[in-house]
């Protein structure tokens, strides 16, 4: 399967042929294809998109692009800008139409590009070949991957965010060999803390989560005292000296212990996942100077998924990694 190809997609009732693009790890639909794959009017789907970026669900720069076509119109031919829409747009369309036809082109869909990620192709093999050195270290990564994949259907957006661990992952690949040799040192940190959190503002950090985006009546329902421990432990020390010093040591245990310790009836990943930021973003270290974030959307997705599938023993490997995929010289 090679980058920018089309594929015909088939529904199950063999009523709708749609030629598909598989591009930058998604899949690519203009207007009139999702007309037909929705089974509804151009001017509807229309609606439904602007809509989709009007309130801020997703931003249309990062999920749309245009494409020259050439079109017969009466005896002349005509090249005409045609605007496309990857797998985001096209699953957000079809909750909106709640149309049955879409819910299978999104399984299908899902099936094209887990079996892109797994064989491989979205990964630059040159790259892999003259890191060929570093096998040891990506297998620990590829590992938890291959967890994921076998525990969850991903969507486009966790597809995504678990080739970015990978293709951004350089630099990460040599601390992972500094920490098979006993060499590992933490760099890049920040020590000045301007925020301390505490119990009482977690929850409401929750409660706020809770009220802008919903969920279900147990989501942040405590099961019991473990969260208030995650919050403590971030803050631990011994003899005046903090077992977490720096500002995103706090952050990657905070992230990995509401994942772990489940304290939650529901909603627990979406917890650790906002915690993290609202952390981060608090003590003014979630952006850099430029004002881009240190961690993207999809590989916090990506981080938060591994760490629930790793396994105990895994718990510094997966802090050391999330450390080193925010701090300032990443």
């Amino acid at each position: 399967m090679n980058n920018d190809q089309i594929i015909i997609y088939q529904n199950p009732g063999n009523s709708t042929n749609i030629e598909v693009q598989l591009k930058d790890e998604s899949v690519w639909l203009n207007q009139r294809q999702m007309s037909e794959l929705f089974q509804k009017d151009s001017d509807t789907i229309g609606l439904h998109i602007r809509n989709i970026y009007n309130e801020g669900e997703l931003e249309e720069k990062s999920t749309t692009e245009e494409s020259s076509v050439v079109q017969e119109e009466g005896k002349r031919k005509v090249t005409r800008k045609v605007k496309k829409y990857n797998l985001d747009v096209i699953i957000s369309v079809g909750y909106r139409v709640k149309s049955p036809g879409g819910t299978k082109f999104r399984i299908w869909a899902n099936k094209v590009l887990k079996d892109y990620l797994v064989k491989g192709y979205a990964i630059n093999e040159q790259k892999l070949k003259d890191q060929a050195e570093k096998f040891n270290e990506l297998k620990q990564t590829v590992t938890l991957l291959s967890n994921v994949l076998r525990n969850k259907e991903l969507s486009s957006e966790e597809a995504t965010g678990l080739l970015n661990v990978i293709t951004d992952y350089s630099y990460a690949l040599d601390i992972l060999d500094q920490y098979d040799h006993q060499a590992l040192v933490l760099e890049g940190t920040t020590d000045q803390q301007l925020f301390v959190a505490t119990y009482a503002e977690a929850m409401q950090a929750i409660k706020d989560l809770k009220d802008k985006f919903g969920g279900s009546t147990l989501f942040g329902n405590e099961k019991d005292d473990s969260f208030k421990g995650s919050i403590g432990t971030i803050y631990q020390s011994f003899s005046g000296v903090e077992f977490y010093p720096t500002i995103e040591e706090k952050a990657a245990n905070l992230l990995y212990f509401v994942v772990k310790n489940h304290s939650f009836s529901d909603g627990n990943k979406r917890i650790a996942a906002y915690l993290f930021v609202w952390f981060l973003e608090r003590n003014r270290v979630l952006y850099r100077v430029d004002g881009t974030k240190r961690i993207a959307d999809n590989a916090l997705v990506a981080l938060t998924l591994m760490i629930a599938e790793s396994k105990p023993e895994e718990k510094d490997i997966m802090v050391k990694v999330v450390v080193n995929l925010i701090n300032s010289k990443n």
